[in-house]
């Protein structure tokens, strides 16, 4: 249901105009003294951090892609310092905290120390991850919907791990699927939806919703990371 290869037409997204829009060419700016520099200093080494964890995930992407029967059993190294400073960079800023009672703001104040301390941890085993703080979102229709919040170096070592395992299993994945991908989501999903109905001749559109399925699946499936507990499971393990 699209085209090109699987990707859909791209869509018109309207943009804000940039925030300089209007403002004068010589309009004054007060920095601090050396604000500038550090700055530079920041983008220069994000922009390393990001070039070595992308040359990393990579190289896991070639070995997925060509030796798609293979199990991967030395992932591990691959949770490096530079994948888990850009896994807290991509958290989100104003997220709720978890048990830990820490806040991202909390953890940029202190955070080279904090994340050389939880790469150790991770890499000797010490690290134990936290319980969830629950909370519950009412629904339309009077029940309510539990929600875990993490702690927030759970948050960052799950992001890391996460990232790992989608160079891995991005490979598998068809290009019509969108649920819980990276660069993807459910509007990606309705535009390739609105290009295979306009497209191609359409008899039957079948709209379904599971109620409640993640309350009662079995949680070992095929694409669980390190599964050891069902003789059919075929994933694709981090050890």
């Amino acid at each position: 249901m699209m085209h090109g290869g699987e990707k859909s037409d791209p869509a018109i997204v309207a943009r804000k105009p940039a925030n300089e829009a209007g403002r004068p060419a010589a309009e004054p700016v007060e920095r601090r003294t050396g604000a500038e520099g550090n700055a530079i200093q920041r983008r220069t080494r994000r922009a390393q951090d990001r070039a070595s964890v992308s040359q990393a995930l990579g190289r896991v992407r070639q070995a997925a892609r060509r030796r798609k029967g293979e199990r991967f059993t030395a992932l591990f190294h691959h949770l490096s310092l530079d994948l888990l400073r850009e896994a807290f960079l991509a958290l989100k800023r104003d997220a709720a905290p978890g048990v830990d009672g820490l806040s991202w703001r909390d953890y940029e104040a202190d955070l080279e120390p904090r994340l050389a301390d939880l790469h150790a941890r991770v890499h000797r085993g010490a690290y134990r991850a936290l319980p969830s703080r629950r909370r519950y979102i009412p629904k339309p229709d009077g029940r309510q919907r539990p929600l875990a919040v993490a702690a927030l170096e759970d948050k960052i070592v799950q992001k890391a791990t996460v990232a790992v395992l989608n160079a891995i299993y991005e490979e598998d994945f068809l290009g019509f699927s969108y649920g819980f991908r990276p660069g993807r989501g459910q509007h990606d999903a309705l535009d390739a939806l609105v290009v295979g109905i306009t497209g191609t001749r359409v008899n039957h559109i079948l709209d379904c919703d599971v109620r409640s399925f993640l309350d009662v699946a079995t949680h070992c499936t095929p694409v669980h990371a390190g599964c050891s507990k069902s003789p059919g499971c075929g994933s694709k393990a981090l050890t």
